[in-house]
């Protein structure tokens, strides 16, 4: 009974940390675990009681230190692509649907293509949106187009576009002072890193490293967020890789050391594996090496 749990507890962490790495998981369990995962999320998110007070405060704060570090670049950039009508509407599309289309478009090509490297990816991106509740939880905080008396202007409304936030409609079911951090930028974030790691040629690579250049400028422009929930969106996918890597460091050590036989058992056997190297000729497995699509 206890072998067999242990044995349970060991292929789970190797599914968790993607030590099984050229096995594909099974789709359904997958589809599962994306449903639930953004169903969760977005439930969660949009339970967040309002703050709205709080919010605003901590809103305004962040706009008077980002002028006192001479940052403070959204009213401008707001302004400036509100002229251009059609690249406004265009980035509010962006902004609401984008995302989303682009993110589970990545998990389904690395699923097909890359199946040694999908479980840890998903894993990351799962840390990512749990500590992205955790900082809409705990630091509810406006986006600048509901700051009143700081000129900026909310392209959804002005432009009349589909999904506006500000709409009654979606005022009742999101949270509107979910700004920090921004997801958009997280998700962009590893979906960059995931394209430059894995596909095969280079314009693809090249072309997703601004990826998230065109996600900053898209939630700036249609004062969603500050620069300052870009930053936070960028620490906390830092902050899942860092999570991932280390946890599975810390697993891999313990299996290692769960896997070794007693001290007597351990010299017979590397003297049986001696013999049989010697016999055959065989060396040392060669690692597995990721590889890009061709």
């Amino acid at each position: 009974m206890t072998g067999t749990l242990a044995a349970r507890t060991t292929d789970a962490g190797r599914r968790l940390f993607g030590q099984n790495r050229q096995a594909r998981p099974k789709l359904w369990t997958e589809l599962a675990l994306v449903v639930i995962g953004y169903s969760l999320y977005t439930i969660t998110r949009d339970a967040v009681p309002g703050q709205k007070d709080v919010a605003m405060r901590r809103a305004a704060s962040v706009l008077r230190t980002e002028h006192s570090l001479h940052i403070d670049i959204e009213l401008t950039v707001n302004h400036a692509l509100d002229k251009i009508t059609p690249l406004i509407v265009g980035l509010n599309y962006y902004y609401a649907t984008l995302h989303f289309f682009i993110t589970i478009g990545v998990l389904v090509w690395l699923y097909v293509r890359h199946p040694q490297a999908y479980r840890s990816a998903r894993t990351v991106l799962f840390l990512v949106i749990l500590s992205s509740l955790i900082g809409f939880y705990f630091f509810a905080m406006a986006p600048p187009r509901l700051l009143t008396g700081h000129g900026f202007i909310d392209t959804n409304v002005e432009h009349h576009t589909w999904g506006s936030f500000a709409s009654p409609t979606m005022q009742s079911v999101s949270n509107q002072y979910a700004a920090m951090p921004s997801d958009h930028i997280a998700w962009a974030g590893w979906c960059a890193v995931m394209i430059y790691k894995y596909a095969g040629h280079r314009w693809i690579r090249v072309a997703g490293l601004f990826y998230p250049l065109f996600t900053f400028t898209a939630i700036i422009g249609t004062a969603n967020h500050f620069v300052a929930d870009a930053v936070g969106g960028a620490l906390t996918l830092a902050a899942a890789f860092a999570i991932h890597h280390l946890a599975g460091r810390l697993w891999r050590r313990r299996t290692a050391k769960a896997s070794l036989p007693p001290p007597r058992a351990q010299h017979d056997g590397d003297r049986h594996q001696g013999a049989l190297g010697e016999q055959r000729g065989v060396g040392d497995p060669e690692p597995a090496v990721e590889q890009r699509d061709g």
